[in-house]
């Protein structure tokens, strides 16, 4: 499962998909797979599809322990075909990010 801890070095990609109506399924589908692959990788942690209750986005919630692991994986990704693949299926707004601040009751 995901690790949200400030300072703990690990990196995550939040990639927001568009999809078209009806496609949230085959999206699915597709990062499913992407993160079966990913997850053969070196320093890949995990990985939390979400999707809208509107049927328009996916969203690709993956961590990895360290920059150069995500590199590592999106790199894999890229050889797979997965990345090129998402096009097919939505439009990406990928990004990497680090936690900054996290509150917890």
């Amino acid at each position: 499962m995901a690790v949200i801890r400030v300072g703990g070095g690990i990196i995550t990609q939040i990639n927001v998909f568009t999809v078209p109506e009806g496609g949230q399924a085959a999206m699915i589908d597709h990062l499913t797979r992407a993160a079966q692959c990913a997850a053969e990788e070196e320093g890949w942690l995990s990985a939390s599809l979400h999707r809208s209750l509107d049927g328009t986005r996916v969203v690709n919630y993956a961590q990895s322990a360290s920059m150069d692991a995500a590199q590592r994986v999106i790199a894999r990704l890229r050889r797979e075909g997965f990345i090129a693949g998402n096009q097919a299926y939505g439009e990406a707004h990928p990004g990497l990010y680090e936690v900054v601040f996290g509150l917890d009751r």
